[in-house]
């Protein structure tokens, strides 16, 4: 077996592992290097016009967790499921989307990303202004606050799924969650963690750690032809 051929045996191993691990080993804890790799692969995902436009909030504290128990769930849609993950993953982690204030095209904080972070020339960062404007204005049609914040948070969900994929290179188990009542929240988010909901709305939630114990069966999806059209 070459090297690339044995590359792409271990990602389709580490596919086949991963599964939406809804109870963790509350024993075992990821360690810190491995899971400072997990957020690396998040901080290097791609994002539309490379704006980064979110923000996760690692929840370690038990007590903290607790706050959001009443009013999330786990991805098959039963009420109180996450109680098992709030309560036994090793990390958890909620995806904050930015909102119109900080993404709207020419907004100050865009102004001092692409200043700072991103470290462009004046001339480039009026190009960027320009094309970003075209996109919110005409190509997608992303102008209002709801609109701007979805979007946002679909960016975040291509740094979960790095973080998970991986997660799973490493034989670290993890869930996404999207169960969750966002109105709540924001609420808790706001009061007990400082999150102004003008700036940020979480977007989707996961969970990392180790499984108890194997799903009871393997994967169920469509084959690669039902997925797949070649033209």
């Amino acid at each position: 077996m070459t090297n690339i051929e044995s590359l792409q045996q271990q990602i389709i191993d580490a596919f086949n592992m991963r599964h939406a691990t809804k109870v963790f080993d509350d024993s075992k804890v990821i360690a810190e290097a491995q899971f400072t790799t997990i957020l690396e692969a998040a901080r290097l995902s791609p994002s539309s016009f490379g704006f980064e436009p979110y923000q996760l909030l690692v929840v370690q504290s038990p007590q903290k967790r607790e706050l959001f128990r009443d009013f999330t769930w786990g991805a098959n849609g039963a009420f109180n499921d996450t109680s098992g993950q709030l309560g036994t993953a090793s990390h958890f982690v909620i995806f904050l989307a930015h909102t119109q204030v900080n993404m709207q095209h020419n907004s100050d904080y865009l102004q001092t990303f692409l200043k700072d972070v991103k470290q462009l020339p004046d001339d480039v960062i009026a190009f960027f202004n320009q094309a970003y404007q075209k996109f919110q204005e005409h190509d997608f049609k992303v102008t209002t606050d709801r609109q701007i914040t979805d979007w946002c948070g679909k960016q975040a969900y291509i740094a979960l799924a790095n973080m998970m994929t991986t997660a799973a290179l490493m034989g670290i188990d993890s869930c996404p969650i999207e169960g969750f009542e966002q109105d709540k929240t924001i609420a808790v988010l706001e009061e007990h963690f400082a999150i102004d909901p003008a700036l940020y709305k979480p977007a989707v939630m996961a969970a990392f750690g180790y499984r108890v114990q194997d799903p009871p069966r393997g994967k169920t999806r469509r084959t690669m032809a039902q997925l797949v059209t070649w033209y």
